[in-house]
């Protein structure tokens, strides 16, 4: 089974502020949303983490990703940025204004999660990577966004219907009414798995070539539309991170490195 993208289906890339940013064609046509997908360039990071790492703890000068997390914020018009500890859960967190970090600290984080969800305008939610899939959601009928950090742990655990669910849950959204874009991430051309079969349940195993390459953006479509969602709705990058590492952060590509951000809030 391989990812079938759409005919014409790209990124619209941007410069601005000094960044490299892209955008998903769908999200960009709804009103009400802002969203971007920060490639590594443009930020004060060095060495092995050069430039735009927006990730803490994981050996950059603090000074830097605060620098270059701030850097965001204003593309963003200085709203909040919101930040979650990424374990390759499921677990979903629903931002409430009680939530947001005091005079919109760019160092916090709300704890533990894999899945961010807001209805709140001004709230921009971050997901921090290096292969793995950001999936940014919106409903444009109930004015709620998502967005989830997805690696093969995340698809494993179907973190992307879990997050859906939340959303017609607590929300009350319809899945036929959400748009979605998938970014850039691990293409099949690189997602090998030798241990594959201790790693992916059996079910799974049709994602996977030969080579034992999985498709992993076929595996979140196939999700998604499990969880309703309309194939027509959904935006998938077909940017591979490890083949465009030169533009992303990839932990394939180069093991010690940074995360770039993508993010996605209501206006």
């Amino acid at each position: 089974m391989k990812t079938k993208l759409k005919e014409g289906d790209t990124l619209i890339k941007k410069k601005d502020k000094g960044l490299t940013v892209f955008e998903f064609p769908n999200l960009n046509a709804c009103a009400g949303v802002r969203h971007g997908i920060f490639s590594r360039h443009g930020g004060n990071s060095r060495g092995v983490y050069e430039s735009l790492n927006v990730s803490l703890g994981i050996g950059d000068d603090n000074g830097a990703v605060l620098k270059n997390r701030q850097q965001i914020s204003r593309y963003f018009q200085n709203n909040a940025l919101v930040f979650a500890e990424q374990v390759h859960g499921k677990e979903v967190r629903v931002i409430h204004g009680s939530d947001m970090p005091v005079d919109n600290n760019i160092s916090a984080s709300i704890g533990q999660g894999d899945a961010m969800i807001t209805n709140i305008p001004g709230v921009n939610l971050v997901i921090q990577i290096a292969d793995c899939q950001a999936v940014m959601i919106y409903d444009p009928e109930t004015r709620v966004v998502a967005n989830v950090h997805a690696g093969w742990r995340g698809n494993v655990q179907n973190i992307i219907g879990c997050t859906v669910k939340v959303m017609t849950d607590r929300f009350k959204s319809c899945p036929a009414d959400l748009n979605v874009g998938v970014g850039p991430s691990l293409g099949p051309c690189c997602a090998e798995f030798v241990n594959f079969q201790s790693e992916f349940p059996e079910n799974y195993w049709g994602y996977k070539d030969d080579l034992h390459h999985f498709d992993l953006w076929a595996l979140s479509c196939h999700q998604l539309c499990e969880a309703g969602v309309r194939y027509d709705n959904i935006f998938v990058s077909g940017m591979c991170t490890k083949c465009n590492s030169d533009m992303f952060y990839s932990y394939r590509a180069q093991k010690e490195t940074g995360r770039f951000a993508a993010v996605i809030g209501l206006i």
